[in-house]
């Protein structure tokens, strides 16, 4: 009787214990970003939001919509679409920003959002979509 008193104990804990650890395991699919161009096509939602708080909203001074079309159903934005040239414009400014890093400054493996970054958005701009100068007539 006792054996089987231990047995039934046993097992409802196994069991227990089984059904808590598959209900915390994360079911959900990595957030697949389309039409990243510089960033990497794996990035985080956490690290993208990161880049695009820091560098482009406090760097620049900028909010999404400054480089983002709005959405056809003219509900929010389109991350995805190419409409605003100003996504381009951002996109060779990145480009450049590691390329300076890169080359000049010899960092290794220079990426948006690091923070070894020596050159970066803010570099120039200092929280100004337009650096002093180079203001659009």
């Amino acid at each position: 009787m006792k054996i089987n008193k231990k047995l039934a104990v046993i097992i409802t804990l196994a069991t227990t214990v089984t059904i808590t650890a598959a209900a915390t395991i994360d079911h959900t699919e990595p957030v697949r970003y389309t039409n990243l161009k510089v960033l990497p096509k794996n990035i985080s939602s956490k690290v993208l939001q990161g880049i695009m708080v820091d560098d482009f909203q406090d760097g620049l001074g900028v909010t999404c919509n400054f480089c983002h079309a709005n959405a056809k159903s003219g509900h929010g934005l389109d991350f995805a679409s190419d409409a605003k040239p100003e996504k381009q414009i951002a996109r060779v400014m990145m480009r450049m920003t590691i390329g300076i890093n890169k080359k000049y400054l010899k960092l290794k493996h220079p990426q948006i959002g690091d923070a070894a970054l020596i050159i970066s958005c803010n570099s120039c701009h200092k929280g100004q979509a337009f650096p002093e100068g180079t203001e659009p007539k």
